[in-house]
């Protein structure tokens, strides 16, 4: 305890007790502020104060482990709230809640240090207008378009391709917007941050980018402050650089849960299902810094994971209030091969009316829409009677929605060392071009298999020209009857890597 002899005595406290990762302090002279962080064991234990129990004494939540922790320890106020790194300095390195860098590199120079608790942009310097956010993935641009500056919930089981839609949508937004994107892992696995930051490396999309992981074995105050550490790092790149950021969040509901830990062990009585009392308004202190305003947009991505599918749950419910996109992975179509694996009838966005949109992407928006709906009322009829006791007006729809759902997968740029395919990025016109020709039955004589995995729709003639010649013209009936054969999983699909 050598080291706070020389230190000011009113910044020194006493512990009075520690229960777990809660630690009550006692300071004869001056009590620290809320928020201040403590330093104990020469700075080895973090503790952040969350309460002041009387005119001594002051309750924190320790942002580290506590072993080794014992009561008659000295503790020092720092006087400063938690601080993250922001400057240009922080590019392509990974960090943890503290702002140390934990890729195994040296500590990055340039920085400066700015508190993690900042309040949301006034109501003055927000953007008041609904710009479309291009992504360049086709079956996000026409069906459920994201806001520039908005939130979008990405919902998605393991193995359906979250993690690769997330890290295409960094490397569009990197290469082709000059953007900066900021991975925020929320009580991640040390295994799924590794990977993915190895991923990013191969991928060339790391030196405009910045990860900070609050990971699964942490304590929960760490795991609470993550989210607010990474969302100081976008507002620096929003409000200095001017620069447009995408902010992934992987994953709001252990933010939540962290939060829900926290209030347990400080003593607060629980609300419904056990839900910490404050928890709207602790997601909206997170949820309303991402804004757009008149420097420029944070843009943010978030998985959600919903408790037992119950879309009802207090977690699930207040976090889409905050969504302006809702994007969900199905496995279904991730086993018929039809990537990126969205479904789009359960998908949905704010953005798609004609004021934001325009009437001409509304309507094909709606139209597609009503195909693919039409077509999962038939799949039954289909899978009972076959295809031929269908009228040809549904026969139509079917060979509609079938290259419909074709055209909307896309070969990814993230992918290319896996599939062998050349990533395509596809530009919101080219997107609503190619659906409006299939919607017109000028694809009805293609091949099902000349639509799947292309950018342009042009790409399909092309891919039939390369193609062995055919003896016939099909038929309206019998391809549709050979192509019932594989309802479940297109034959295009099995030959796929």
């Amino acid at each position: 305890m050598s080291t706070f002899k020389t230190m000011n005595t009113q910044n020194l406290g006493v512990i009075v007790s520690v229960r777990g990762s809660v630690v009550d302090i006692r300071f004869d002279e001056q009590l620290p502020p809320i928020y201040a962080l403590l330093n104990a064991d020469q700075g080895r234990i973090v503790i952040e104060v969350l309460a002041q129990l009387d005119a001594q004494r002051v309750r924190g939540i320790a942002l580290t482990p506590t072993q080794g922790l014992a009561r008659g320890m000295l503790v020092e106020n720092t006087g400063a709230p938690l601080q993250a790194p922001v400057g240009k300095g922080i590019l392509s390195r990974m960090f943890d809640v503290f702002g140390n860098a934990i890729d195994r590199e040296a500590e990055p120079t340039d920085i400066q240090w700015r508190s993690v608790h900042r309040a949301p942009p006034p109501l003055v310097r927000r953007s008041t207008q609904s710009e479309v956010f291009e992504t360049g993935i086709k079956v996000i641009d026409v069906l459920v378009p994201l806001e520039r500056g908005g939130k979008a919930g990405l919902f998605g089981g393991a193995g359906v391709g979250k993690t690769v839609l997330l890290t295409e949508m960094i490397h569009n937004m990197i290469g082709h917007q000059e953007g900066v994107s900021i991975f925020c892992g929320i009580g991640e696995r040390c295994r799924e941050g590794e990977e993915l930051y190895r991923e990013m490396k191969e991928a060339g999309v790391l030196p405009n980018m910045v990860m900070i992981f609050g990971q699964m074995n942490e304590p929960p105050g760490a795991r609470f402050r993550v989210g607010h550490a990474a969302l100081t790092m976008a507002e620096y790149f929003r409000d200095d650089e001017h620069r447009d950021v995408l902010l992934l969040i992987d994953n709001i509901f252990r933010f939540i849960q962290a939060g829900m830990e926290i209030s347990g062990l400080m003593g607060q009585m629980p609300s419904r299902l056990g839900y910490q009392p404050t928890l709207g308004t602790e997601l909206s202190g997170l949820e309303e810094r991402i804004a757009n305003t008149d420097n420029g947009a944070i843009t943010s991505i978030q998985a959600v994971y919903v408790p037992a599918d119950d879309l009802t749950d207090p977690a699930a419910a207040h976090t889409f209030s905050h969504l302006s996109a809702s994007i969900v992975l199905s496995r279904k179509r991730a086993s018929e091969g039809l990537f990126p694996a969205i479904d789009p009838l359960q998908s949905s966005s704010k953005m798609t009316t004609p004021g934001i949109v325009g009437e001409r992407h509304y309507r094909l928006a709606q139209e597609i829409r009503r195909t693919l709906a039409q077509y999962e009322q038939l799949k039954d009829i289909i899978a009972m009677l076959g295809l031929e006791q269908l009228s040809p007006q549904d026969r139509n729809v079917v060979a509609r929605a079938r290259r419909l759902e074709r055209f909307l997968t896309q070969p990814f740029f993230t992918t290319e060392q896996f599939t062998g395919l050349q990533g395509k990025l596809v530009s919101l016109k080219d997107s609503l071009d190619g659906c409006e020709r299939i919607l017109h039955d000028e694809f009805k004589d293609y091949p099902e298999s000349a639509l799947y995995m292309i950018g342009g729709v042009d790409e399909a003639k092309q891919k039939t020209k390369s193609a062995k010649p055919v003896s016939s013209a099909p038929s309206e009936t019998a391809p549709q009857s050979q192509a019932d054969t594989s309802i479940q999983l297109p034959a295009e699909a099995k030959s796929q890597p």
